[in-house]
């Protein structure tokens, strides 16, 4: 990829954000990379160029950004779409048709709607939801027809955690591939290629992005030259790649991630402990509490325990839309991982594509709320959520 650094750039995280993998543009001799607006590129003869032939293919800007995300996930490529769904489409271009997923049951609900309505039909792809915190039952659900694990992590909305390295190892051994969808943590918190993920997804809107100005999604693979071929064709061939704007938006976003992920997390855990102390919270959801089911899995494999929190209100969804409408700093917004506080729904919202048994089988009850927590001052988002919740 464009733009890579030579070697000796320093290993700490946030030094890695913002200098890994990156150099001056080498036109102009520009700190942070410009913006290449441009369909097209000039060659001096058939074939002959400086690297870059047209957009959809290349951009200098989409490269550079690129590039830094590998660095941060420590792997050997990254490539960059218009959205999270357009990438993890692309994930499943590499099936077979008639394959099978072993998939976490904690999923995003378009990602479900993915699985279920659309490649269901157009490829034939089966899907068998498991608790992905059992190893075990992640490798009962293997069948010969199994060519991928994909797990999320922490799950979407209740926030389960699945053992990376026993994935890993499953996925090894079996050999299958294996996915993570590492949005809700993001690069600064957990790495799944470390464990033996060949493949992370983000939603690069999400952390990555993290002002809530911008749509794309990523893929990153590990040391695998050939995976990385078949992704870089898929990318070209698809074209549902991120433009030069938005590349620019998520390589500023990154720049700032382990910084802000430092907030997000300390916020998430004073809000999540303050809401264990309220009456009107039944139970209080989040990796970083030591009452979480899977902490010590959290203390193992993640920095810190993320920005989400999810709670389920003592109340029906009468009780619980009308707490969602005094809300004052926190938004009733779709989305997360944006610098402002954000209140979901999940049974009405990011879980809406869910038929109601679905819902009901995963917990996503009426009661259910999601917390996107942001950078603001702590004090005042529990002042507003005394504020909700009455």
């Amino acid at each position: 990829m464009l733009m890579t650094k030579p070697t000796g750039t320093p290993s700490g995280l946030s030094t890695r954000a913002i200098h890994g993998r990156q150099i001056a543009d080498p036109a102009t001799g520009a700190v942070i990379p410009p913006i290449y607006a441009t369909s097209t590129f000039a060659q001096s003869s058939p074939g002959h160029h400086l690297g870059f032939e047209y957009s959809r293919s290349c951009n200098p800007t989409r490269s550079a950004f690129e590039s830094a995300l590998a660095e941060l996930e420590g792997g050997a490529a990254a490539f960059a779409f218009a959205s999270g769904l357009a990438a993890e489409a692309v994930i499943l271009e590499l099936l077979e048709h008639g394959s099978h997923i072993v998939a976490s049951d904690d999923i995003y609900g378009g990602t479900w709607r993915l699985f279920h309505r659309v490649r269901s039909e157009s490829a034939n792809l089966a899907v068998t939801h498991v608790d992905a915190a059992d190893p075990a039952a992640i490798e009962r659900a293997i069948t010969p027809r199994t060519g991928m694990i994909w797990i999320e992590t922490p799950g979407n909305p209740l926030l389960k955690l699945a053992d990376l390295e026993a994935v890993g190892e499953i996925a090894r051994r079996r050999h299958v591939l294996a996915v993570a969808d590492n949005t809700f943590a993001s690069p600064a918190v957990q790495w799944p290629l470390r464990h033996g993920f060949d493949l992370v997804i983000h939603s690069v809107t999400k952390y990555i992005g993290g002002h809530s100005d911008l749509v794309g999604g990523a893929i990153i693979a590990g040391d695998d030259a050939d995976l990385i071929q078949r992704l870089a064709f898929l990318q070209n061939a698809t074209g549902a790649i991120l433009d030069p704007f938005s590349s620019f938006l998520a390589l500023r976003g990154l720049k700032t991630l382990p910084l802000r992920m430092e907030r997000h997390a300390g916020n998430a855990l004073a809000v999540a402990r303050h809401l264990e102390q309220h009456p009107r919270a039944r139970r209080v959801i989040y990796p970083g509490l030591v009452n979480h089911p899977q902490h010590h899995l959290a203390v193992r494999q993640m920095r810190n325990g993320g920005g989400i929190v999810s709670v389920y209100i003592d109340g029906g969804e009468a009780e619980t839309v009308a707490i969602l409408e005094r809300f004052r700093v926190f938004t009733l917004a779709e989305s997360l991982g944006g610098i402002e506080s954000l209140v979901g729904y999940p049974s009405k919202m990011s879980h809406g594509a869910l038929p109601p048994e679905q819902k009901k089988a995963r917990g996503i009850d009426d009661n259910l709320i999601r917390l996107s927590v942001g950078i603001e001052d702590v004090e005042d988002l529990i002042a507003d959520l005394d504020l909700a919740l009455g």
